[in-house]
């Protein structure tokens, strides 16, 4: 069973690296009993193919690192949501088999992203954490499938908060945003609610 992280790389920058470590650490802790603490700025060497601009790092790993590829990256455009239902779907690591998410994903129809909704409740999009409007404050749920480490960074910089969001709650918001490791808020899709179908 392998985990794995995404890590952004912009102009030859590694982005919110403690983030990532503090996640990766914490599965190897839950997952395989580890006690010891991998220093990612140690572990990663950015090769020198990978120019100015944006790159994915990927780490793929177990007990040990499995592999590690380093790739370009462009954000896609996300023009409407759909809502999908899954009550038992548990993605509370970042597994690399992403199996059950992809399924998910299939039923999107016309859609460019799906809303997972999971026992009534709004988790995430396949590949982003969310987060809602309501007036001046943004709101992301308390429950996610996945704590992601660019939700982390925001809850802690004061940009979102956690609430528990109810699918019958998202009339009640203007926008919806989603954002993961590689598309910080400043540059998350952002969508009124009436294009999640």
């Amino acid at each position: 069973m392998l985990c794995f992280e995404t890590i952004c790389v912009e102009n030859r920058q590694l982005k919110n690296l403690s983030y990532h470590e503090a996640r990766l650490n914490k599965t190897r802790r839950e997952l395989w009993g580890y006690t010891d603490e991998w220093d990612l700025n140690a572990l990663l060497e950015v090769p020198e193919r990978v120019h100015a601009g944006m790159h994915k790092c990927r780490v793929a790993y177990a007990q040990e690192v499995d592999n590690i590829q380093w790739e370009p990256y462009s954000r896609r455009e996300i023009r409407k949501i759909r809502r999908v239902y899954h009550d038992e779907i548990d993605y509370q690591y970042k597994y690399d088999n992403r199996d059950a998410l992809n399924k998910l994903f299939a039923q999107r129809g016309d859609a460019d992203e799906i809303l997972i909704i999971k026992n009534g409740l709004v988790t995430d999009s396949n590949y982003c954490n969310v987060a809602f409007r309501l007036g001046n404050q943004w709101l992301t749920p308390a429950s996610p499938l996945l704590p992601g480490t660019q939700r982390a960074y925001l809850l802690d910089e004061g940009i979102i908060q956690t609430a528990e969001i109810r699918e019958s709650d998202i009339g009640a918001f203007s926008q919806i945003r989603l954002f993961n490791a590689m598309v910080d808020w400043a540059h998350a899709a952002t969508l009124d609610v009436s294009l999640i179908a």
